[in-house]
């Protein structure tokens, strides 16, 4: 199924869930897989389907939920100043 995390660290971002852990007396644990291959995890609170399989029945930004590293970000700040 495909989701997307409403809060915590991970907010926005969009991917595949792979994994679910269940802890008994704790916070239930989701983990995700996006489009470029990194994983990462959120509480089952702040994980919201989108999808069935990898098609979102909803409309994506153009990032698609990737979220970007901070010298990623710079690298294109640079180069739309520099046009």
């Amino acid at each position: 199924n495909l989701g997307m995390v409403t809060g915590g660290k991970n907010t926005g971002r969009i991917g595949t869930i792979f994994h679910y852990e269940k802890h008994n007396g704790g916070f239930d644990i989701v983990h995700f897989k996006d489009a470029h291959g990194h994983t990462y995890a959120t509480r089952l609170t702040y994980a919201f389907i989108i999808g069935t399989g990898k098609q979102p029945a909803i409309t994506l930004p153009r990032s698609e939920g990737v979220k970007r590293t901070i010298l990623e970000e710079q690298q294109d700040r640079l180069q739309n100043q520099l046009r």
